[in-house]
């Protein structure tokens, strides 16, 4: 069986007929929809020679075994934001389950390698507010006594969706039971963003995710009549704040690759007639190089601190999440370079700014790598989301020469 990135495509607008409507896929993990998706996803599974299972975490595998129990790891993600795009995660899996299909039979259902292919559940933490979850379990990382309290906006907590799908909160870190015999992963994505648009460029080779610093920033003032004072003595914790919005900017241009975002800002008291006494803003900060992003951390304290000074006004910084950069192993990206290299003629590395399940497996030290393909509009989280569809049809054939590869350069290392 040939491989046929067109059968990829159409399977792909097979599950967005099934699970989207005209606002957008609505794979929420553990909801109704995202269990349809899984269903759809386990009848594409039950043609090939594979054995599949649930994890303790709720992950979805799918094995096809080899002649070498080391394991190749195809990694993705069926679960989306609600009124997201037709091929956020998703792609990965559908083209991981062609890739299966072209080695099974092209190895008469034993390839030399064992692979593996994952659904990891709850990537996008659209419901709970938690990325990551079925990764960050599986790796070990994932924090207990916060997921533990974690809630939707019905009140129903992640261990209580948990248990209807057959999950127990307590026991979902024995999911890394399926990591023992990995010895390399990879993982197709859409960009989400415009660099390749940009560049007019197919594909890309992906440098690794970015570490991210998140913090809450609040400034605090006086809250003063607005007609009565005077300019020159108020203590006005959004003039502060407001410095800092444009401060960012040059915090991350200094950085050379980093990015800053102030996402929310909130005041007290919040009325027309008075001077902000406080005024909180959340700053995210992303880099690929560690040096680099403590280096924009550390500019972002110096500079609250300078502001609050100047306005006569305090400053409190509470950290809010932070993750490591997690840079891909090098040999697996030059691998990923040459496939897309061979399929396109043109390669660009770039890293990636959002998270994905590859960063858990990247930082429990199995070798990584993912496959960028261009997004239309540089658009995702969104029902405009698309990509050209000969470009997907050149990501499902370099992604097959990358598990190709990948597979190869597995039997070369020491047992």
């Amino acid at each position: 069986m040939a491989l046929n990135p067109h059968r990829t495509i159409a399977e792909l607008k097979e599950l967005r007929a099934l699970t989207g409507d005209e606002n957008g896929a609505q794979r929420v993990a553990f909801t109704p929809v995202w269990a349809a998706a899984r269903k759809w996803l386990l009848g594409k599974l039950a043609e090939l020679p594979v054995e599949t299972h649930v994890d303790a975490a709720g992950n979805l595998w799918s094995t096809l075994a080899g002649d070498s129990p080391r394991a190749l790891i195809i990694g993705g993600h069926m679960d989306s934001v609600p009124n997201g795009g037709w091929l956020d995660g998703c792609l990965n899996v559908v083209a991981g389950v062609e890739v299966l299909r072209r080695l099974a039979e092209e190895y008469g259902g034993r390839p030399p390698v064992t692979v593996r292919l994952v659904d990891w559940a709850d990537e996008e933490g659209a419901r709970f507010g938690k990325s990551l979850f079925g990764s960050a379990a599986c790796s070990g990382k994932l924090d207990m006594e916060e997921a533990r309290g974690l809630r939707d906006r019905d009140g129903i907590t992640l261990p209580e969706a948990l248990r209807g799908i057959g999950v127990d909160f307590e026991k979902v870190k024995d999911s890394g039971v399926e990591l023992k015999t990995a010895a390399a992963s990879i993982e197709l994505h859409i960009e989400q963003g415009p660099v390749l648009l940009d560049l007019d460029l197919p594909l890309g080779a992906v440098l690794g995710t970015f570490g991210v610093e998140r913090h809450a920033i609040t400034f605090h003032g006086q809250a003063a009549h607005s007609g009565s004072t005077p300019m020159n003595r108020r203590r006005d914790a959004f003039l502060a704040a407001g410095k800092m919005s444009q401060e960012i900017y040059r915090i991350a241009e200094r950085s050379g690759g980093g990015v800053c975002t102030i996402g929310s800002c909130t005041t007290k008291p919040c009325i027309v007639t008075s001077v902000v006494e406080e005024c909180r803003i959340t700053l995210d900060q992303r880099h690929l190089d560690a040096a680099a992003l403590a280096t924009m951390l550390a500019e972002a304290r110096a500079a609250s601190e300078a502001y609050a000074a100047e306005g006569n006004v305090r400053v409190a910084w509470e950290r809010l999440w932070q993750i490591e950069p997690r840079p891909f192993h090098p040999e697996l990206i030059q691998l990923c370079a040459d496939a897309v290299q061979e399929t396109c003629g043109t390669v660009h590395r770039l890293p990636s700014g959002p998270l994905h399940d590859s960063a858990e497996v990247c930082g429990v030290g199995i070798p990584t790598v993912m496959m960028f393909v261009q997004s239309l509009h540089g658009i995702s989280h969104n029902k405009i989301e698309d990509t050209r569809e000969d470009h997907l049809v050149q990501a499902v054939t370099a992604f097959d020469r990358l598990a190709g590869k990948v597979m190869d350069w597995v039997l070369q290392q020491p047992a």
